[in-house]
């Protein structure tokens, strides 16, 4: 039974050969070219495993995201978006609740309520982790949002 190989396909799991199939593909190869020697080598790099299940996945993406933070700069950037984001958040909620008029004081409440559960979380650490920074970023920027609201009403 002959066995070939298209150098042109896309399908990277018709790579993977059998024991039989190697024996037959390694005589194949080894003409005295050397780049061709090469390639069989590289066929074989491609047997090795690779996470493939969503499962697998999702397990590395908190190593991934350890790797990714390791850098001041992205730690710098994040913390700069989530000061934003808690400020746009207040604007936000200060607008919608302050145009329509209807369950002004519920909602300032429930700010409060955010704001001082926040800092107990933060302050109540004996170590930070970066996303805790990150909502403690987060509350600054709503507090300040809110703050500012607060002037820009009364003027």
């Amino acid at each position: 039974m002959a066995h070939s190989l298209s150098f042109i396909s896309t399908n990277l799991n018709s790579l993977v050969l059998n024991h039989n199939q190697w024996q037959s593909f390694r005589t194949l190869v080894s003409s005295p070219f050397k780049p061709k020697r090469r390639f069989a080598r590289s066929i074989r790099a491609l047997q090795e495993p690779t996470p493939r299940r969503l499962i697998d996945i999702i397990r590395s993406v908190p190593e991934i995201s350890r790797n990714y933070f390791k850098k001041p700069s992205r730690r710098t950037l994040f913390g700069g978006i989530s000061l934003l984001g808690g400020f746009y958040v207040a604007q936000t909620i200060s607008l919608s609740f302050g145009a329509l008029g209807v369950n002004d004081v519920i909602a300032a409440v429930l700010c409060v309520l955010l704001t001082e559960y926040v800092t107990r979380f933060y302050y109540s650490r004996t170590t930070v982790t970066f996303p805790i920074a990150l909502l403690n970023n987060f509350k600054m920027g709503f507090t300040y949002g809110l703050f500012i609201d607060a002037f820009k009403l009364a003027s």
